[in-house]
Order: C-alpha cells, then sequence, then structure tokens
C-alpha cells in the first residue's frame, strides 16, 4: 500500500526579526506565529545568526528551532563588525547534511545558497534556501550557480524544494528553473479555488490607508480565496498564474517570494496578508502543502 507524506512548508524573509520599519524587535511574535503555522520546513531569509549588542536577536535559528521542536541548518552570508545574517532552514524531518555556497555577485551584497539534504518519507529531498540580488544581472548568474549546483550534485530523480527572496519582480527567472529542471512554482500548480486570494492594487491602497488610520491591517486573512479562471496566451495555451504579490507586506505590491517544487504534488498554497504578519516583517511569508509519494 502507497503512503504519502504531507509536508507543510513556509517560506519568510523575517527582516533579521524585526518589524517592517526596523524600529522594534517582533521575533518573540514570530516565534508565536511559526508555531501557528505548524510548519514541517520554514525557508528563512535575512537570520541573524550573531547578534553582539541585542542578545533577543542573537542566533535566531537555534531560539526558533528550539521554540518550534525542529533541527536547524543556518548559512552565514553577510558578517558585520557586530552581527551576522544569512539564511536558515528549519525542519521536523532528519537534516542528513546541510552547506553553504557563497553566490555573491559583487562586494555590495553578500549572499549565499543554503543546501541541505532532509530524510522525509524513505526519500532524500534537497530543500534550497536562497536570496538573490537586488539587480537583475546579479539575480541571473545566481540562478546559474543554483542551476549548476543542482545539475552536479543533484540526483536527476530526487525531490527538490527550493524556497526564498528571488527578489525576481518581473518573474523572467522561473523558465530556467521549469526548462532546466523540471520545477514548478506552487501558485502555478495549486488547485484552483484553494489559494488565499490575491490583493489588487486598489483593495491594497484601501488597506494601507486602514493601516494609517489604526484600523485593521488587512481584510485577507487564511481564508479560501478564488484567483479566477486561468488566462489564454496568444497560441490559446492556458498560462500559468504570476507568483502572488508579497512586498511589502503592509502594501502587497511586488512579487520577490517564491516556492519551487519537483517530485510532489501541491495540494494548496497560500500567502499570509495582515495581522499578525504585517507586524512581524516588511515580507508577506508563503505557505504551502505538499505531498510525496
Amino acid at each position: 500500500m502507497l503512503t504519502m507524506s504531507v509536508v507543510r512548508i513556509v517560506s519568510y524573509n523575517i527582516h533579521k526579526g524585526m518589524s517592517a520599519l526596523g524600529k522594534r524587535e517582533s521575533v518573540q511574535e514570530l516565534r508565536l506565529g511559526l508555531h501557528g503555522l505548524r510548519a514541517d520546513l520554514a525557508f528563512l531569509q535575512e537570520v541573524q545568526g550573531r547578534n553582539d549588542k541585542s542578545g533577543t536577536l542573537h542566533e535566531q535559528h537555534e531560539m526558533l528551532a528550539a521554540a518550534l521542536r525542529l533541527e536547524a541548518a543556518y548559512g552565514r552570508n553577510a558578517v558585520y563588525r557586530h552581527s551576522d545574517h544569512g539564511n536558515a532552514l528549519l525542519s521536523r524531518f532528519p537534516i542528513l547534511s546541510h552547506q553553504n555556497q557563497d553566490i555573491s555577485d559583487h562586494r555590495l551584497e553578500q549572499r549565499g545558497l543554503l543546501h541541505a539534504r532532509v530524510g522525509i518519507g524513505g526519500h532524500e529531498v534537497h530543500c534550497f534556501v536562497v536570496h538573490l540580488g537586488l539587480f537583475a544581472g546579479s539575480r541571473s548568474r545566481q540562478v546559474g550557480a543554483l542551476v549548476s549546483r543542482i545539475e552536479e550534485v543533484v540526483p536527476s530523480s530526487d525531490p527538490i524544494l527550493i524556497a526564498g527572496d528571488f527578489n525576481d519582480w518581473t518573474n523572467v527567472l522561473s523558465d530556467i528553473l521549469v526548462e532546466r529542471l523540471g520545477l514548478h512554482e506552487v501558485f502555478a500548480t495549486a488547485p484552483r479555488g484553494n489559494n488565499v486570494e490575491l490583493p489588487r492594487l486598489r483593495d491594497s491602497v484601501r488597506m494601507l490607508g486602514r493601516v494609517l488610520r489604526g484600523g485593521e491591517a488587512s481584510p485577507w486573512r487564511l481564508r479560501p480565496g478564488f484567483q479566477g479562471p486561468p488566462k489564454l496566451g496568444m497560441g490559446n495555451e492556458l498560462m500559468a498564474p504570476r507568483p502572488p504579490r508579497t512586498f511589502p507586506a503592509i502594501f502587497p505590491w511586488l512579487r520577490l517570494d517564491r516556492i519551487y517544487q519537483r517530485g510532489f504534488s501541491v495540494r494548496q498554497a497560500s500567502v499570509l496578508y495582515g495581522r499578525p504578519w504585517t507586524r512581524l516583517s516588511d515580507h508577506a511569508p508563503l505557505l504551502a502543502e505538499l505531498e510525496l509519494p
């Protein structure tokens, strides 16, 4: 009898444990928020591994992992005089190994690629936590490094999860991952009707007005939504929906964050708007539920 492993995945840029505007620490609220999501795998970006000035911001991956009873892997990318930060993977499953690859494209942006092998239901799943650069040329070369690593070290039959802050607001990188690696973005393959409704610009403006007036932060909570029917391309082929808007969390307009998968089926995918998320970081988190045969 075949058994399926259901995996809940979160991708979240946690803004170094600070609020969206960086005026207060949010790491304790973040711990509670992640606990409520019951994630099996959390792909986190901008995680502080060291903070010599604030103990509550120090070793955030270890603190969150202990509170959530998960294993942790951390890849240090950016190093400063009193702190450092990078990517982290928190896992309910055994982390078999992990390695951080420097994919910095220039000295102004220190970027890394965290690759962890995780054992899930008899499978070895390759998990990649990424945070790409702000410049298009840098992102292209960094995705090239990601593709090269996967082609070199990941067997073609092994499942893959890639999640993080791609800074790809023009959505030009997906084709490379689909064509070269057979990956799919989770919102492109999630069943219609299972996604949380994505905000339109006028709704985002109304939401921002409510926030500025001190009202409710967002009308979008974890409720069922509908993205509308698939659109037809010029050749009458079905076009996959675009990734959701995730930045800034208080006024979601740019499509920066992604979850890609290979070897899974997507049960549902959501972007989490409203409180408490608008208070915790400048990005909105992504949540996906996948099945692994």
